[in-house]
């Protein structure tokens, strides 16, 4: 006999630590407007302090030429929304590394985040394809010192790994949380069961 209630309603948590590079996995009964089925990827984390991410799958209506005047390339980019605050702000996270855009942050091995502004529209122009190697987002997710630690103590978010830099920059909303789930094995898939939007069931 199927346990339903447990296959359903059972929330687990994933075993990993919270690190920069770490994967947020909201989970299925979260609904804020902001992080309702949402993948964040940590940028900044210390125990007890302040925290820095970006929600990976969240797409706005915007593109990158829309934005910024100075972009020439012909195929749209999109921009993703990051997350509530400093809306007002444009963000790019990429696989290219310094070689290619100067002064870029490492997150954790072969993903960085922001580096010369120029380096990057010189890319962009270029015509070189952005899909899994550039992904730009307005905004960003922050929290409070101890407000993460309490989240992930209250199971707001399982905890997960990139398993590649480059498909970490592939695909969006609510498909891209479905895939973060299945990657995260069989004790995950009662969280497969529960749409974003309830009603549409």
């Amino acid at each position: 006999m199927i346990d339903f209630d447990n296959t359903l309603f059972s929330i687990d948590v994933a075993g990993g630590m919270p690190a920069p590079g770490a994967l947020l996995v909201a989970e299925p009964f979260l609904r804020e407007q902001y992080f309702a089925h949402a993948v964040i990827c940590l940028i900044d984390y210390k125990p007890a302090a302040e925290a820095m991410g970006i929600v990976m799958n969240r797409t706005t209506a915007y593109t990158l030429q829309g934005l910024l005047s100075g972009i020439t390339a012909e195929t749209e980019i999109p921009v993703f929304c990051g997350g509530p605050m400093s809306c007002d702000r444009l963000y790019f996270m990429h696989t290219l590394g310094n070689d290619i855009i100067p002064d870029s942050k490492e997150i954790t091995q072969g993903l960085f985040i922001g580096g010369d502004f120029d380096s990057m529209t010189a890319y962009i122009n270029s015509g070189y394809p952005t899909e899994g190697r550039m992904r730009f987002f307005i905004g960003y997710s922050g929290w409070s010192p101890h407000q993460l630690d309490d989240e992930l103590h209250n199971k707001v978010w399982a905890v997960t790994d990139i398993r590649s830099p480059q498909t970490l920059l592939q695909g969006s909303e609510d498909a891209y949380w479905h895939k973060a789930v299945r990657r995260m094995g069989q004790r995950f898939k009662g969280w497969q069961y529960h749409p974003l939007n309830p009603h549409a069931n």
